[in-house]
């Protein structure tokens, strides 16, 4: 199959790494060469690749000790832009931990420890302190970082935190919230051809470089997974290229086998499953973060840049009920945090006019529509709870999954 010209090399205006990374960086490169090699024709499916260039031990991007979150590092989360993103989503939690006596709460992929640390700060401050607060985190490399956060609070809430390496036992009562998590499981990237046949996209090796490649299906899962996107949002076009993620229903169905009883509060960027394959968006969503610079190709400096997809929220909505979990709600960022109390929170009459400044462009970027208010969504799931909660009934948008 020929591929289209969109996954040839493309040109780019990236700060070059030190040595240091450059260095790191080739010890990756020559591990994923050795792996294709191995593999042979047509490669690796980028799944694997991706799943290697972010978490390989000591030398994927999540494992390695580079910075990446903040100022310094490839991207800004909501928390790291400000901490009015834990303080109303503590208040969220108040209401749904009351309903669990001895409820925990775990957070997925931590990051920084950031939203740890001001969720903690939130519900102590409002005397609703959770049992145990549960941290999940596969890099050893950030789970160090978040003890270091963590070791700053006070003695009363660093008692209640546990990291774990694996989902608690099933039968777990409590919340799981995770703010950019479902974005960083590998996807698989598969092409249109101009004949109507349908490949999916592999890493190989040419000339001194990583190179895509057309093949089959490496997961039978995926030819059904496109079957059911064409079903409802039309036949993608020649030349199409995009994203299926199984990774988001096989992380959902093992949280719902541990759930007994609770919520799940999930925080992403993503569309609905109409929105997410429009005919105009025919390169996909897959995107990199560099040094705070976004672009498009995934295949070059393994393991110092980010490798996200958007999310598909429709897709992740139905592996949840399948799982058994109810779809509770579905919202933009904006709407979840202003009904959760943001602009109260805010405080900004209480504030010189240096910091109500400050505070203001937090706000709007956390709610603007052309900033984070309206590309990242939450999807709330349930067991056997009720989750009537305020920010969630601003706007109601499940009826767009």
């Amino acid at each position: 199959m020929r591929l289209p010209s969109q996954l040839g090399p493309q040109p780019l205006d990236l700060p070059a790494p030190d040595p240091a990374a450059s260095a790191h960086s080739a010890r990756l490169r020559d591990a994923l060469h050795t792996e294709i090699v191995a593999a042979g024709a047509p490669g690796i499916p980028f799944a694997r690749f991706m799943e290697q260039a972010l978490y390989a031990p000591g030398l994927g991007y999540y494992s390695a000790g580079t910075r990446k979150f903040g100022r310094e590092g490839d991207f800004i989360t909501a928390p790291e832009l400000s901490p009015l993103f834990g303080r109303c989503l503590a208040r969220q939690l108040i209401p749904l931990l009351a309903q669990l006596p001895g409820g925990e709460v775990l957070e997925v992929g931590a990051g920084s420890g950031v939203l740890a640390a001001d969720l903690l700060g939130e519900l102590h401050t409002l005397g609703a302190l959770p049992a145990r607060y549960l941290i999940l985190e596969r890099s050893a490399e950030l789970r160090a970082r978040q003890q270091a956060r963590l070791a700053e609070a006070p003695i009363a809430l660093r008692e209640r935190v546990q990291w774990l390496d694996d989902l608690p036992p099933p039968g777990w009562q409590g919340v799981v919230v995770a703010n950019e998590l479902l974005d960083a499981l590998p996807v698989h990237r598969f092409v249109r051809g101009t004949d109507g046949e349908t490949a999916e996209l592999y890493v190989d090796w040419a000339d001194g470089r990583f190179v895509w490649r057309a093949g089959p299906w490496s997961d039978p899962r995926l030819a059904e997974q496109l079957a059911a996107v064409e079903a409802e949002a039309g036949a993608l076009p020649a030349g199409y290229v995009s994203e299926l993620a199984p990774a988001v229903g096989d992380w959902l169905r093992a949280l719902a086998e541990r759930l007994g009883r609770g919520a799940v509060l999930l925080f992403d960027y993503g569309y609905s499953r109409r929105e997410y394959y429009l005919p105009e968006r025919s390169g996909g969503t897959l995107t990199c973060h560099y040094r705070h610079r976004v672009h498009g190709d995934p295949l070059i400096l393994p393991g110092l840049q980010d490798i996200t997809a958007y999310v598909d929220f429709t897709a992740a909505a139905e592996a949840a009920h399948a799982a058994g979990l109810a779809v509770a709600g579905y919202t933009t960022q904006a709407h979840f945090l202003l009904g959760a109390g943001l602009l109260e929170l805010a405080q900004l009459d209480a504030l010189d006019a240096v910091e109500r400044t400050h505070r203001a462009q937090q706000i709007k970027t956390l709610t603007l529509p052309g900033e984070m208010g309206e590309r990242f969504k939450v999807l709330a799931l349930a067991r056997d709870l009720d989750l009537a909660l305020p920010s969630l009934r601003l706007a109601d948008m499940r009826a767009r999954l």
